[in-house]
């Protein structure tokens, strides 16, 4: 069982940075195998793709909301998935999710593709 926790959300201000964290666990799979994405979804709003890359880490895919102030990046010896997020803005205010899927080569903006979850950690954007 693959089991994905997140970690690092907060209430900052515009222009401030964050960095998430999302910690992959479960040794039926290897993390290495594994394509990773960020999803995020604000209140009373549909669940939307904001960064993902491949599992060798050598190819991403951003949302044209966060290109330039977002990145995403892994680390395969330590099990994690980290999206920095710079000059946050209000509209970025939203639970962010990580997600997980082994068949996946490419990065994949469709949730759909994804089969592994996190629970979400929230990050809110104001004055």
């Amino acid at each position: 069982q693959v089991t994905l926790v997140e970690s690092g959300g907060g209430s900052v201000r515009p222009g401030d940075s964050l960095r998430l964290s999302c910690a992959f666990s479960g040794r039926a799979r290897a993390f290495s195998m594994y394509a990773m994405g960020w999803f995020r979804q604000a209140p009373g709003r549909e669940r939307e793709f904001v960064a993902a890359l491949s599992w060798s880490g050598g190819t991403t895919e951003y949302a044209d909301s966060v290109k330039g102030r977002f990145t995403i990046t892994r680390d395969n010896a330590e099990n994690m998935v980290y999206l920095q997020m710079n000059n946050l803005k209000p509209d970025d205010t939203a639970i962010y999710y990580c997600a997980a899927e082994r068949n996946l080569v490419a990065p994949s903006r469709f949730q759909n593709t994804y089969n592994d979850w996190g629970q979400g950690t929230q990050v809110t954007v104001a004055s």
